[in-house]
């Protein structure tokens, strides 16, 4: 019996490609007396690139344009700070985001979140979705000292809700750091559809709108309820 849904949050409850173009479009007018020399297409595309769908943290990614650029009148710890205390207002959700959680919420479902990355930060982003009422649990690697794929911090996930991983599905966008790696702890995986990731994988199911989420739970033969 299906008693919890685990999530991921980038890529999955928030589209971090396009919350990235928006943050960036304001820093580089924040800061355009520093940058107004650099095309903003040009430093927002050579941002995305250095970023790596952010598997890159941002001091590095800072320290690279900074250099590349030979900006001379502002530091990449000052670029850091904005990014770290101005994204949040950037933060854009998936389509249907609220709706599927109070349908989750409305089922009588468990909701938890696994997402890898700095503690505050990610709180910030989730507090800026509206959406870390509807969890039961969050977990931050950098606050648990450990991160996806470890399959360590999926049974701390089920051990906090107090469920077991068979009655979990978890959901997420990456094929192998939330999909496989939840599989492997015995749960079900759902893959948020990423165009960027092979489509090849195994997946228990794949959705393109998290309003399929609530569907598939309740009408799925693979699932039992």
């Amino acid at each position: 019996m299906v008693k919890a849904v685990i999530f991921d949050l980038d890529g999955t409850l928030l589209n971090r490609n396009e919350s990235v173009k928006l943050f960036i479009d304001g820093q580089y007018d924040r800061f355009h007396c520093h940058l107004g020399h650099i095309r903003k297409e040009k430093f927002t595309t050579r941002f995305i690139e250095l970023d790596s769908r952010g598997y890159v943290w941002k001091d590095k990614v800072y320290q690279q344009l900074v250099s590349e650029f030979h900006l001379e009148l502002i530091t990449w710890e000052e670029l850091l700070q904005d990014y770290i205390s101005e994204f949040k207002q950037s933060c854009v959700a998936f389509s249907n985001l609220i709706k599927m959680l109070e349908e989750l919420k409305r089922d009588g479902l468990l909701l938890g979140m696994i997402t890898n990355g700095f503690g505050q930060f990610q709180m910030d982003n989730i507090r800026a979705l509206e959406i870390a009422t509807y969890f039961d649990e969050i977990l931050i690697s950098e606050w648990e000292g450990m991160k996806k794929p470890d399959p360590r911090i999926f049974y701390r996930a089920v051990e906090k809700l107090n469920v077991s991983p068979k009655d979990c599905i978890f959901v997420g966008d990456h094929p192998e750091n939330d999909v496989k790696a939840a599989q492997n702890v015995g749960m079900k995986g759902i893959w948020k559809r990423d165009l960027y990731w092979n489509e090849d994988n195994a997946a228990d199911y794949v959705v393109d709108d998290l309003l399929e989420i609530p569907l598939i739970l309740r009408n799925s033969p693979l699932i039992p309820s």
